[in-house]
């Protein structure tokens, strides 16, 4: 059978004890590995593993010993409760080892769990586990955790109290951030906020958010949108230093520019727009608000003339040095934001 969506998370925290077993497939080896992790624990409980009703078995191993499966599903612990036979990196030449697994599974056998990488959808494994009655197929694709999903792991962390802004500020942050370092952020807010009953706020959300190079240039970008002149050199020198190129800047410039004008022009209001704005990071949407008290339209809509032309002469075969191109424009647009009219 396929979970998907909420029936998916939901099983991740409460599993069935009376079903057979578990596929988790995707890409992404680690946020499959994360989803093992919290499904197996969810099963059989934080002291499962110690009461060895955990057993590890390698792809490699079971090919070369196909018993080992049957084997280790009714090998009983000495410690009551669920267990689970683990399968790892799982691939469709263990399908038919582990479809006599399953048609031997009797109540009170261990569960097969079993993990793979990018399945096909001809994937007899994949076809295995979704047209048997009694076990589950959960596909991990790209799409970032949905907003259900964030909440819950919040509120097994012991956080019930959440600021609708911060909640928002979270999804963006976790359509930035790779599964690992995201639930590394939300396990760095649980121990920040221990003890504390006020709700999470967005300050929080952005102090505690990890500093990436691409923050940097948010920083860069924001001194620019402000007028901040003085500001715009030692910030320049700093990301240049760390090898950005001027190419990746000007794209950077460029599409915060454009959000302003989404914003600016926007018929429901500022904040409406910036809502609607795509690509720009969480932690600077507040200050966009701000920033668009600066900007007109017309302002604006030069601006992203200066900056197409920026790139057009980046991209060229020009001499000239490319840098000294970006922070002369940089420093235009900032001139720019202090202008009237």
């Amino acid at each position: 059978m396929i979970l998907r969506g909420i029936e998916a998370t939901r099983y991740f925290s409460k599993p069935d004890q009376s079903k057979t077993g578990l596929l988790i497939f995707g890409v992404d080896a680690m946020h499959v590995a994360l989803k093992r992790q919290e499904v197996i624990a969810a099963l059989i409980g934080p002291e499962g593993e110690n009461e060895m009703r955990l057993a590890r078995i390698a792809a490699s191993d079971l090919r070369k010993d196909p018993t080992t499966l049957l084997d280790a599903i009714r090998t009983q612990s000495f410690f009551p409760g669920p267990r689970v036979v683990f399968i790892e990196n799982a691939t469709d030449t263990l399908t038919a080892t582990i479809q006599t697994a399953l048609m031997e599974w009797r109540p009170g056998d261990a569960q097969i769990f079993v993990t793979a990488g990018g399945l096909t959808a001809k994937s007899s494994l994949k076809t295995l586990f979704e047209k048997h009655p009694a076990v589950f197929s959960i596909g991990l694709y790209d799409d970032p955790p949905s907003r259900e999903e964030i909440e819950a792991a919040l509120t097994k962390a012991g956080i019930t109290l959440i600021d609708r802004e911060a909640m928002t500020d979270l999804t963006d942050l976790s359509r930035a951030l790779n599964p690992g370092d995201f639930r590394q952020t939300l396990e760095k807010i649980a121990l920040y906020k221990y003890h504390d009953t006020t709700p999470l706020s967005p300050t929080e959300v952005a102090t505690l958010a990890p500093a990436t190079v691409e923050a940097e240039i948010d920083d860069l970008i924001m001194a620019v949108a402000e007028g901040r002149q003085t500001e715009i050199a030692p910030l320049f020198r700093q990301i240049e230093a760390q090898g950005t190129t001027a190419v990746t800047l000007c794209i950077a410039a460029l599409r915060h520019i454009r959000a302003l004008h989404t914003a600016v022009t926007d018929p429901n209001g500022v904040s409406s727009g910036i809502a609607k704005a795509r690509g720009i990071p969480f932690k600077i949407r507040n200050a966009m608000k701000g920033q668009a008290s600066k900007w007109s339209a017309h302002k604006l809509e030069e601006a992203v003339a200066l900056l197409v032309e920026t790139d057009l002469t980046l991209r060229s075969a020009s001499r000239t040095p490319t840098m000294a191109v970006m922070e002369r424009a940089l420093i235009r647009l900032a001139m720019m934001s202090q202008r009237r009219g």
